[in-house]
């Protein structure tokens, strides 16, 4: 089977890209628009009649589509996530290639979603920022184009390889660097944000099952349990062997307002230099804010809001697959590679 990959160079690309390459079945094409590509082609930029013409040469069974941006302006992402796509689902439809559509989408697509629930693949979704409007509006053309096509909807990736600029990432950053400097503290802010966190390894795996499979529309990819981001924390710090204190500077007032957390999740006295609270926006006329009211909840910079946790019934019965790899052997492959940093 001829896989054509586009975004073979970016996080989930890399993992996909080893996956099918253990696959002695699969011959494996990446196209991108770096010099490690085996194609170069900018989607973002490059027309459909020159894709066309490229799948018609090479005649693909399966193209997989995890190219895009997740930090730009509206333009930016716009362009590298809703009209790449567009390109894509066009020259697809132009060609005599017939090839099968793999598409990854993202939880971001949903938006924000009440605490305890699972997101179903039937949920209404709201994205709560820009670049969730741009992965849903992609995620609609691909469903809408008529092609034979699967979006993966992937929650939260993490395991080896995690962006620093991601959550976990930035956790074990932070240890990595007290732990050098032989501090005894660290000030983390956001820790009561629940994610369902899903291994890259697992998530590969997805995609693998996907190429395989006849299933079509949209299939959510996690692990079906939402962590807070205090107890990935807790785990990072027994991992890494990081004994201080973990202090909270930002974390809703209603639930742990005051409280320390001390890695095996025990809380410690209440911190005397508590971060100052900003603000809370305007709210129009009659909503001021009084002198003891809680703070406000902190922002969620990927649009989801507090919580978000998958339903992940139709990846095991449309796709046979569900995650195998824990989050604590995820955090623990993070921390080896933020170790060697030391």
């Amino acid at each position: 089977m001829r896989v054509l990959l586009l975004g073979a160079a970016g996080y989930l690309g890399r993992f996909i890209a080893e996956r099918l390459l253990a696959d002695p079945a699969v011959h494996l094409t990446a196209l991108g628009r770096g010099d490690d590509a085996d194609v170069r082609f900018d989607l973002a930029t490059g027309s459909p009649g020159a894709l066309t013409r490229f799948l018609d040469a090479v005649h693909p069974g399966v193209v997989i589509n995890c190219a895009g941006a997740i930090r730009g302006t509206a333009t930016e992402l716009t362009r590298h996530n809703t009209i790449a796509t567009a390109t894509l689902c066009e020259s697809l439809r132009r060609s005599a290639c017939g090839a099968r559509l793999v598409h990854i989408g993202c939880a971001a697509e949903y938006g924000p979603s009440p605490r305890g629930s699972s997101l179903a693949e039937d949920t209404a979704p709201r994205p709560g920022g820009p670049y969730g409007l741009s992965k849903l509006a992609a995620t609609e053309l691909v469903t809408g184009s008529g092609l034979d096509a699967i979006v993966l909807r992937v929650f939260s990736p993490t395991g080896p390889g995690t962006p620093a600029g991601s959550p976990l990432g930035r956790l074990a950053d932070s240890m990595r660097r007290a732990l050098q400097h032989g501090e005894s503290e660290l000030r983390l802010t956001g820790l009561g944000v629940q994610r369902d966190f899903v291994d890259v390894r697992d998530v590969a795996r997805a995609v693998h099952a996907a190429t395989l499979s006849a299933a079509r529309g949209v299939v959510n990819i996690g692990s079906g349990q939402a962590v807070r981001l205090r107890d990935a924390a807790t785990t990072l710090a027994r991992v890494s062997g990081f004994t201080g204190l973990l202090h909270e500077i930002d974390i809703p007032h209603a639930q742990h307002a005051g409280h320390d957390v001390r890695p095996g999740g025990v809380p410690g006295p209440r911190g005397a230099d508590r971060a100052p609270q900003g603000p809370r926006p305007d709210r129009g006329p009659g909503h001021e804010r009084s002198a003891d009211a809680p703070p406000p909840v902190p922002p969620y910079p990927d649009g989801c809001g507090p919580w978000q946790q998958a339903d992940v019934r139709a990846a095991r019965d449309r796709l046979g697959w569900r995650s195998r790899i824990g989050l604590e052997e995820s955090l623990a492959d993070i921390w080896m590679e933020a170790a060697c940093r030391l």
